[in-house]
């Protein structure tokens, strides 16, 4: 079956158009590891829009998928409601003749080229636009005004979505009477065994990974940690993506200095791969997400591959996610107060001292391993496109 898999390069999000790979968000990259190992069953074809092409590209990302990137000029993006890139892709498209357009996300051009394609498409929706313009409290003519009146308009043109959890499918059933619910593939860095080295010593590591926003609420778990600190000695470290020119990540690095001067260990790193963030979840003990609006769902899920702690904000699809997975706290995402009880039981308790296991549960490998998450698509494609060959 041969499918057009229309999705964000990072380099254009970034502006590094030097780097000579294309770099995918968590979600597509996990879905075409999946796809690579169905190599004698599917034919993907990468199709992502520019501004400006990279220096280079690789024509094949794999022995079955191949890579297009599509130089589309600053006109013709979210202002114009992708109109350049509806075009570029549109053109595309037609030259490759796929079975079947699959566009990844509503939060750029991948749903609106998928929907005014010609081609019979489907979305995968990851963040609501429509939950997270008003989590946000946006101002008409906003990014997320855009997005959410433009994801409007592609869920109700395509023959169905993919919900990644029951709360995503809830809120595309009422633009869409189609929808199936197939959760995020996670990233296969993620299932390699644990080192068996055991628990590392020294006091128990608390760790966050997302960007810094006002969203994930960094500064406000800081600012909750630090008289729990007090009283119990542990580490924290950060990892995601902070803008200096942002009140909210200014005041959090602020906080984050000050903390880490009186108590150290209070870190902070911008990037880290995949990889690397496997190795950070196997030298930590328990991951903090306490978010105000759920949008990919995948780190936390990632969290419990690597057998940690979770505690969590009751948002979006973190409890679906950790149903039947012990160690998971999920708490209402306005009790702070409940938030910090949980983590001292915690700590008081020692339960991170209890041996993990080094290798997923069955439940988790069950629910997010890559070839199985890229079965399930193969199926939702065969029904509404029957391949041609």
């Amino acid at each position: 079956m041969r499918i057009a898999l229309l999705t964000n390069d990072n380099r254009e999000i970034q502006r590094k158009y030097h780097l000579d790979e294309p770099v995918f968000g968590p979600a597509p990259e996990a879905l075409l590891e999946g796809f690579k190992l169905l190599d004698d069953e599917v034919e993907v074809h990468v199709v992502s829009c520019l501004q400006q092409m990279p220096r280079r590209s690789p024509k094949k990302l794999a022995n079955n998928i191949f890579y297009h990137p599509l130089h589309v000029p600053k006109i013709g993006w979210l202002r114009t409601g992708y109109q350049g890139c509806i075009r570029a892709t549109r053109r595309a498209i037609h030259g490759l003749q796929p079975d079947i357009v699959h566009g990844q996300g509503t939060e750029r051009d991948c749903a609106m080229c998928a929907v005014f394609s010609g081609l019979p498409n489907i979305l995968t929706i990851h963040g609501v636009m429509r939950a997270i313009y008003q989590v946000n409290k946006s101002r008409p003519f906003s990014y997320y005004w855009f997005a959410k009146h433009l994801e409007t308009v592609a869920v109700r043109r395509t023959r169905g979505v993919i919900a990644i959890s029951p709360y995503v499918q809830g809120l595309a059933s009422r633009m869409n009477r189609t929808t199936w619910l197939i959760p995020n593939a996670l990233r296969l860095p993620f299932f390699r065994p644990s080192p068996p080295t055991g628990r590392r010593p020294g006091p128990p590591r608390l760790i966050n990974v997302g960007t810094i926003s006002s969203n994930k609420r960094q500064l406000e778990l800081l600012q909750h940690l630090k008289p729990l600190r007090d009283s119990f000695e542990f580490d924290v470290t950060f990892v995601g993506k902070s803008d200096e020119n942002n009140i909210y990540s200014r005041d959090f690095a602020s906080l984050l200095q000050t903390l880490n001067a009186r108590y150290g260990s209070f870190l902070h790193y911008e990037h880290r791969t995949p990889a690397q963030i496997a190795e950070m979840l196997d030298d930590s003990d328990a991951m903090l997400h306490f978010s105000l609006e759920e949008s990919f769902g995948l780190i936390f899920a990632e969290a419990l591959v690597r057998n940690l702690s979770l505690f969590a904000s009751d948002v979006g699809a973190i409890r679906q996610i950790g149903e039947g997975i012990p160690n998971c706290n999920i708490i209402s995402s306005n009790n702070f107060t409940g938030l910090v009880n949980s983590v001292r039981s915690w700590l008081v308790h020692a339960e991170y001292k209890t041996p993990r296991a080094s290798t997923p549960s069955q439940i988790v490998y069950s629910r997010y391993f890559p070839e199985i998450i890229a079965t399930q698509h193969l199926e939702v494609y065969r029904q509404i496109a029957p391949p041609t060959y």
